[in-house]
């Protein structure tokens, strides 16, 4: 079964997330997404867990789905696709997910790691928590800090199950990326020493694509795999993993493992230069720079005399040793997408969260179904029919990446710029002459 998935978000409990982050939202635009299979999130807190237990049931193996007597229609605003007669067929399946954020030292210097825990069921994910619950404290967060060893958090999580994966997340994060500038190593067996032989796979982030991954030849033999990190319901398949097999916990895990690009037919990713950190820069300052420039002035900001954030670029720059465009032999496909909302907005040449956009955002979701049916396979004609010639002529763009983006630097997202401002228009004024 061809299916695409978002294995990382985060719940209402984790800090600076939106209170809709609940089951039922979440169900929802994941409908709307198109994503089928969906993290679950935050396992670790309390209450998240307990909301799990009291609205979800089991499903397939080892994944889950939104009880029926819960009514999502009675949240407000609530909209749906009109998806087909089988709706049972388009429930969003769930899999039990969480985020831990390691704090230690090591090697005279102070880690930042998050990681990405996938669990196959219940039990599993109440021993995980128990047993984490003697080391920190659970109840804080959504996304716990502890200070502990991610090697040593690897140890007790596949000591609980083997059907468990940990997975570094956002492997290129300044502060918490295991390849971070700030706080990370120069390699995965720096990081998990004997242990890192368990971990198969490295979730890209959205300041890189595979891409720039495949740079470095010590990533050959894991898997990149991507997701949203979404704290609010709308950003839900920002990034996401289009896999074709068993709808089932184990069917994904054997997909992420054997790297079977049958099974594993591709990832969606950002333009990575939208990312908040693919360039170098100083937010404070308003610098931003490439790489080049940055390593001529010793990685120092030239207003206020402190370091630069290093971004992502520059990291795999330092740690690459192979060519820009290197393409390995096993590597799973990848497309770049710019989400529908925003390129509605640069159509129209208005804000992302202006009504304008949400209506038409609507009305194209009611017509097609999905936003990734819009997004990835729907005809440029059709898409221009209901909707305008420009929000098709945007789609096309982003489909052959003739777009331009002002990169993101130092926490601050990359501008995106599909069309010239003289541009807006002319194509319906083009449509009205025939």
């Amino acid at each position: 079964m061809k299916f695409i998935a978002d294995l990382h978000i985060h719940s209402k409990y984790s800090r600076a997330t939106s209170r809709d982050m609940d089951i039922e939202h979440l169900d929802k635009w994941a409908k709307i997404k198109g994503v089928k299979v969906l993290g679950t999130g935050d396992f670790t807190h309390y209450l998240w867990i307990k909301e799990l237990k009291s609205k979800l049931e089991p499903a397939e193996p080892g994944l889950f789905k939104l009880k029926k007597k819960i009514n999502i229609s009675s949240k407000k605003n609530d909209w749906l696709p009109q998806n087909g007669d089988n709706q049972e067929d388009k429930d969003t399946r769930f899999l039990l997910s969480s985020e831990i954020n390691c704090i230690y030292s090591k090697n005279n210097k102070v880690r930042k790691i998050h990681v990405i825990i996938l669990a196959p069921n219940l039990k599993v994910v109440e021993k995980i928590n128990a047993r984490l619950g003697l080391i920190g404290n659970l109840k804080s967060d959504g996304r716990p800090t502890l200070a502990l060893d991610v090697k040593e958090l690897l140890k007790i999580v596949l000591t609980i199950s083997d059907d468990c994966m940990v997975i570094p997340a956002h492997l290129w994060t300044p502060w918490f990326g295991l390849f971070g500038d700030k706080s990370g190593f120069d390699s995965i067996e720096e990081c998990f020493e004997e242990y890192s032989r368990y971990i198969y796979a490295g979730e890209t982030g959205l300041s890189s694509d595979p891409e720039m991954n495949w740079r470095l030849s010590s990533l050959d033999k894991i898997s990149l795999i991507s997701n949203s990190d979404a704290h609010s319901p709308s950003k839900i398949g920002r990034e996401a993993n289009i896999f074709d097999t068993d709808l089932s916990y184990r069917g994904i895990i054997d997909a992420i493992k054997s790297k079977n690009p049958k099974k594993f037919l591709e990832t969606i990713e950002f333009f990575p230069e939208e990312g908040k950190y693919y360039h170098d820069g100083h937010r404070k300052c308003g610098i931003v720079l490439t790489p080049k420039k940055s390593k001529k002035i010793n990685d120092i900001c030239p207003k206020c005399k402190k370091p630069l954030t290093v971004g992502v670029l520059h990291r795999v720059d330092d740690l690459a040793n192979r060519k820009d465009g290197f393409k390995p032999d096993n590597f799973i496909p990848f497309r770049h997408m710019i989400p529908l909302d925003e390129i509605i907005a640069d159509a129209k040449g208005v804000g992302v969260k202006t009504k304008k956009v949400e209506k038409e955002y609507k009305n194209l979701i009611e017509r097609f179904n999905t936003e990734f049916e819009i997004l990835l396979s729907t005809s440029i004609e059709q898409i221009g029919r209901i909707s305008s010639p420009e929000i098709a002529e945007g789609i096309n763009r982003v489909r052959q990446g003739k777009i331009n983006i002002s990169p993101g630097y130092d926490g601050e997202y990359g501008k995106i710029e599909i069309f010239k401002k003289k541009e807006r228009g002319k194509f319906s004024k083009q449509a009205n002459l025939f």
